[in-house]
C-alpha cells in the first residue's frame, strides 16, 4: 500500500488516529515542500526553454545540434539514449540521430552505420526492421514488463531496446506539417523512470522543442563535421565535470544519482543521500556544494552517531563560556561554522530524538541557540544529511520524527552500492591501485587475472571502502615488481561461495549473505586479536566507525571467543 502511495508522490502521511497538531504540522510541511517544488519548477523550465533556444539557433549541423540537447535534456529528463528522427519512416537512407551516454558528461554517437556495428545487422535487414516500425501519433510511455509484447517484431524500437538493454522509453512526437512529424525519443536501462510529470513537461515547452525540432531538419541535410566511423573520444567533450573528479564509475545507476545532484545543486533546498555505508555519499555531498551558488562558502562536517549524546548540542549550535563543566570559552557550533556554506550531516538517523526536535526548529526558524545561551542567533545554512538507514522504519518504530523526515526528503537521492554497479569496480580498482602505489613509492604492474575476477564476483558488503582497503592491503604485502594478487580471502565470491543447489528462497539468499558479512568481520578481529578502536584496530582496517562495528558485531551476535583464545 506504501509504494502505492509513494507513486501519487505525497507531501506526507498521517497515521491514525492523530492530533490536531500532527496535521497542522503536515500541512506546514506540504506547504513548504510545495513552495520549494514550484520555485524550482519555474526557474528550471525557464533555464531549459532559454538553453534550447540557444541551441536551435547555433550554427552547428544536426547531430552536434542533438548532442548539446541531449546535454541539456539530461538533467530534466534521465536516459542512456536519446533519439530523434522524422516519421514516419522513409524507405531511404536512415536519417535518426542518437546518442548513447557513456560517462557523465560523455556521449557517443549512433547512426545507421554505428547501429548496424553494434547490433550485428546487415542493412537489408535493417530495411526490414524499419519498414516493420510503427509511429506513435501521440506522447506515450513503454516499460518492458507491461508493453513489450505490443511492439512489432522485428521494429526499430525493439532492436534498440535488446541492443542497449533498455527497460523503458518515452516518444514524444510534434507536428511538422506536410504529414510528417518529429518524434523525441528517451531510453532508460531503468524501470519504471518515465511518469506522466515528463510528458507534461515537454508540453509545456512545445513551442521551443518545435523549434529545435525544425533547426534539427533543417541541419540534417548539412555536411557533418564528424565522420561516422569516428570513435567516442573524439565525439564527446572528454572532460568530465571538475566537481566529480573525485567520483569513480560509469554505471547508469550511479550516474542517474549524479544527474540529480547536478538538478538539486544550485537551489538551497534540503538534500537527503540515502545508501548503504561506504556508498560515497560524503563525496557526492562535497560535488552538490561545489556546483551551487555557496561553493565559496564552507563546507563543514558532522558525523551524528560519532558525537556522544551529551556533547552533540554544542557542536551543532555552540556554547556560551561556563554552560557546562569545561567550558572554558565560548565556541561557535556548525551551523555558525557553515554559515554562508553548507552543513553535511553524516548519519542522520543515530541523532538523539531530543536533538531531533531542536534541529527541526533550526531548520523551520532558521536560527540556532547556544547552550546557555539567552538570544537567538540568525544562520544561513543549507543542510545535507545522510544516513545508511531505512528512515520511514525508523519513523514507524519511533525513532525518527516523522515532521523533521519530511523536511529533509524534500529531494532524496540514493546511491547504489558497489555489487550493483560492478561494471565500475575495475574502474575503481586501478583509480585506488594507481593512488596508494604513488602513496607508497611502488609501481602498479595491473591486476593478476585471477584477483580481477574475484573482486568482480565478490558482493562488498563494506562498499567502497571495502573495495579500497583489499587494494590498498594488496599493494602493501606485494614487491612492487609482478602484478597485484589478492592478500586476503574475499569470503562470498565465486570461488568460496555455497553451492546454488543449496538456495532454494530469498530466506536462503539473505541467510547466506549474512553468514558472509558475519565471517569476513571475524576473520578482520582475529587479525587484530579482537582490537577494534585505533590506528590498526578492526574498524580502521574496515574503514568504519567503531561504533558503527561495535553495532554490526552485536546485530550478527558475534561472540568474543570466535576471534579471541578467550
Amino acid at each position: 500500500m506504501l509504494e502505492e502511495a509513494k507513486k501519487t508522490e505525497p507531501y506526507g502521511f498521517l497515521v491514525k488516529p492523530f492530533r490536531k497538531k500532527d496535521l497542522q504540522v503536515m500541512l506546514d510541511i506540504a506547504w513548504y515542500r510545495h513552495y520549494q517544488s514550484l520555485e524550482a519548477k519555474s526557474q528550471q523550465e525557464n533555464l531549459l526553454q532559454q538553453q534550447l533556444l540557444a541551441t536551435s539557433q547555433a550554427g552547428q549541423n544536426s547531430q552536434q545540434k542533438m548532442l548539446e540537447i541531449a546535454r541539456i535534456f539530461q538533467a530534466y529528463i534521465p536516459f542512456d539514449l536519446i533519439a530523434s528522427g522524422l516519421r514516419p519512416l522513409s524507405m531511404g537512407p536512415f536519417n535518426d540521430k542518437a546518442w548513447l551516454r557513456i560517462g557523465l558528461n560523455e556521449y557517443q554517437f549512433i547512426g545507421e552505420d554505428e547501429l548496424l556495428t553494434i547490433a550485428n545487422l546487415k542493412r537489408t535487414a535493417l530495411s526490414v526492421i524499419l519498414a516493420n516500425s510503427h509511429t506513435d501519433p501521440r506522447p506515450v510511455i513503454y516499460q518492458e514488463q507491461t508493453d513489450s509484447g505490443k511492439l512489432p517484431v522485428p521494429s526499430l524500437q525493439k532492436t534498440l531496446i535488446d541492443t542497449f538493454q533498455i527497460k523503458s522509453f518515452l516518444v514524444f512526437p510534434v507536428s511538422m506539417g506536410n504529414g510528417l512529424s518529429f518524434h523525441y525519443f528517451f531510453y532508460s536501462r531503468q524501470q519504471g523512470i518515465y511518469t506522466d510529470n515528463h510528458i507534461a513537461l515537454l508540453n509545456r515547452l512545445g513551442t521551443c522543442i518545435t523549434k529545435t525540432a525544425e533547426a534539427l531538419t533543417e541541419g540534417s541535410n548539412q555536411a557533418s563535421n564528424i565522420s561516422s566511423g569516428a570513435t567516442a573520444g573524439s565525439l564527446t567533450q572528454a572532460a568530465e565535470r571538475p566537481e566529480f573528479h573525485h567520483i569513480i564509475g560509469k554505471h547508469h545507476l550511479l550516474l542517474a544519482a549524479l544527474d540529480l545532484a547536478i538538478q538539486v545543486a544550485p537551489y538551497n533546498t534540503s538534500v537527503l543521500l540515502l545508501g548503504e555505508s561506504g556508498t560515497g555519499k560524503e563525496k557526492v555531498a562535497q560535488s552538490i556544494h561545489l556546483l551551487s551558488s555557496r561553493k565559496a562558502g564552507p563546507f563543514i562536517k558532522l558525523n551524528c552517531g560519532a558525537i556522544p549524546p551529551t556533547l552533540i548540542e554544542s557542536e551543532l549550535f555552540g556554547h556560551e563560556k561556563g554552560a557546562f563543566t569545561g567550558a572554558t570559552e565560548k565556541r561557535k557550533g556548525r551551523f555558525e561554522l557553515a554559515a554562508g556554506g553548507t552543513l553535511f550531516l553524516d548519519e542522520i538517523g543515530e541523532l538523539p530524538l531530543d536533538m531531533q526536535v531542536k534541529l527541526l526548529r533550526v531548520l523551520q526558524e532558521k536560527e540556532i541557540e547556544y547552550v546557555g545561551g539567552m538570544a537567538p542567533v540568525k544562520v544561513d545554512v543549507r543542510i545535507i544529511a545522510a544516513t545508511n538507514r531505512n528512515l520511514e522504519q525508523e519513523v514507524a518504530a519511533g525513532n525518527f520524527r516523522l515532521d523533521l523526515y519530511y523536511r529533509l526528503n524534500v529531494f532524496p537521492i540514493t546511491l547504489p552500492s558497489l555489487r550493483d554497479r560492478k561494471s565500475d569496480i575495475k574502474a575503481l580498482a586501478i583509480y585506488f591501485a594507481q593512488k596508494n602505489c604513488s602513496a607508497f613509492n611502488k609501481r602498479f604492474n595491473g591486476f593478476a587475472a585471477t584477483m580481477m575476477e574475484e573482486m568482480i564476483a565478490y558482493d562488498w558488503p563494506g562498499n567502497i571502502r571495502e573495495l579500497e582497503n583489499v587494494i590498498e592491503q594488496a599493494i602493501i604485502l606485494s614487491d612492487g615488481n609482478a602484478a597485484l594478487e589478492l592478500k586476503r580471502s574475499l569470503t562470498g565470491s565465486a570461488r568460496e561461495s555455497t553451492p546454488k543447489a543449496d538456495v532454494q528462497s530469498l530466506d536462503d539468499i539473505k541467510r547466506i549473505q549474512i553468514e558472509s558479512e558475519r565471517e569476513y568481520i571475524i576473520s578482520i578481529l582475529k587479525r587484530t586479536a579482537g582490537r577494534i578502536r585505533g590506528a590498526n584496530g578492526a574498524a580502521a582496517l574496515l574503514n568504519l566507525k567503531p561504533t558503527t562495528l561495535e553495532a554490526r558485531i552485536h546485530k550478527l551476535n558475534i561472540q568474543r571467543n570466535e576471534f579471541t583464545n578467550q
